[in-house]
């Protein structure tokens, strides 16, 4: 999601003066009850019957994140590679990918790239923080040719140990009826929740959700994808993932891009993250060029690891327990300790001098409490996009989404924000 501008200013696009009048403001309930996360049980049963009739030609075989980490299919650098801007009093950290995917582009007009978004790890999989003992780390990239965006989407499996980083990519895949599959199309990507053994995936009006249970070793690496001649393919990956259920804001029969962010019933699904104080929450945020992008809290069942059906069932239409508006701008990520909220967006005027190529800017992190002002934080990476609180040991994590084919710029960061 690229970082959208302020004002026009001498020709040049500058950000927003920061205004200590404007809050993070609370939404009246009533607005509240008409925010939904739809389904219906004919969308479970029909992704289930599909999958398992996949799982029963024995072409594929289930494997656990952790395998898919310590492929090592590729390498990264546990270390921040490229310039972050980040405040040194909150300690950061990190680590960086492998040249391949620190330079790949969305701007090849043959062959098109990969672009990262979506962010998430085993500290929210798992209370304790880990997942088989380990500190795994999930990022969700879509693919994209000559400038265009959502053709089909992957999620990096990353182990980072602070001496050495090792990830495999899994390309996220939609079961077909009659035993096969195809690559999940018109996905972005916009966030990811790793919650128990489900994933949620944010794109636009939709929440799409997979399982770690069925995580697939394809028979064969090629540029196929789906079941074929007694074996299995997914577009050149070694690993594919199918959706189990899928969730939709609005009206199910559109498309999911179909939202407007700041306005209406359809809420926009930009950011995902995680909030386990009291009743576990979804956190999700609405990118807005402008301010007035909402946050808004949804429900989750701890049992089913799913948002919380508002008829008691394990599977069914969930409602929004609380929703904000926020006077940042294009606001990319947002995240919360369970007090304040941490969000990704614009610099204000005065933090950050706008280039005249806006993806030399960089980003800057907010935080406030609900009902107050938010102020910076810190300046962050180009193009930061999603944030992960890691409550186990009060960091907040991001990564950014910069291309540059030359030299790279993406990094995962975490800083220390703990009191």
């Amino acid at each position: 999601m690229a970082v959208a501008f302020g004002v026009v200013v001498g020709g040049l696009l500058t950000a927003p003066a920061a205004s200590a009048a404007t809050p993070v403001a609370e939404l009246d309930p009533s607005v509240v009850d008409d925010f939904q996360l739809k389904t219906t049980d004919d969308v479970w049963e029909g992704l289930k019957n599909d999958i398992a009739l996949v799982e029963s030609t024995g072409t594929v075989t289930k494997v656990t994140p952790l395998s898919v980490a310590r492929s090592a299919q590729h390498r990264g650098s546990p270390d921040l590679c490229h310039p972050t801007r980040l405040d040194p009093r909150y300690v950061p950290d990190g680590f960086c990918w492998d040249r391949t995917d620190d330079t790949s582009s969305n701007y090849d007009e043959k062959e098109g790239g990969w672009v990262p978004q979506g962010l998430t790890a085993s500290h929210d999989a798992d209370p304790e923080g880990t997942v088989d003992g380990h500190h795994l780390y999930l990022a969700g990239w879509y693919h994209g040719t000559d400038g265009g965006q959502n053709e089909y989407a992957r999620v990096s499996i990353v182990e980072n140990d602070n001496t050495s980083v090792t990830y495999g990519h899994v390309l996220l895949v939609t079961p077909t009826a009659g035993g096969s599959f195809e690559a999940t199309r018109d996905i972005h990507v916009d966030g990811m929740v790793w919650y128990g053994n489900r994933l949620f995936v944010a794109n636009g009006a939709e929440l799409q959700v997979y399982d770690m249970r069925h995580l697939w070793k394809v028979g064969k690496v090629s540029g196929n994808v789906g079941v074929d001649g007694g074996s299995s393919s997914a577009l050149w990956h070694q690993w594919a993932m199918p959706m189990i259920g899928r969730y939709w804001t609005g009206d199910r029969g559109a498309t999911s891009r179909e939202c407007t962010p700041g306005s209406g019933t359809t809420v926009c699904l930009s950011s995902l993250s995680l909030d386990r104080t009291g009743t576990d929450t979804l956190v999700s945020g609405e990118y807005r060029r402008a301010a007035g992008g909402r946050i808004i809290r949804w429900p989750l069942n701890a049992g089913v690891a799913l948002p919380t059906a508002k008829d008691g069932s394990e599977i069914g239409t969930a409602e929004a327990v609380r929703a904000y508006t926020t006077p940042v701008w294009s606001m990319q990520g947002v995240a919360t300790d369970g007090e304040r909220f941490y969000m990704s967006g614009q610099c204000p005027e005065g933090w950050n001098d706008v280039p005249a190529d806006h993806n030399l800017a960089y980003s800057c992190i907010h935080h406030a409490k609900p009902g107050e002002a938010p102020h910076v934080l810190t300046m962050a990476p180009r193009m930061t996009q999603n944030l992960s609180w890691e409550p186990q040991w009060g960091r907040l994590w991001g990564l950014n989404e910069r291309i540059d084919i030359s030299n790279g710029d993406r990094v995962i960061f975490s800083i220390d924000v703990s009191p």
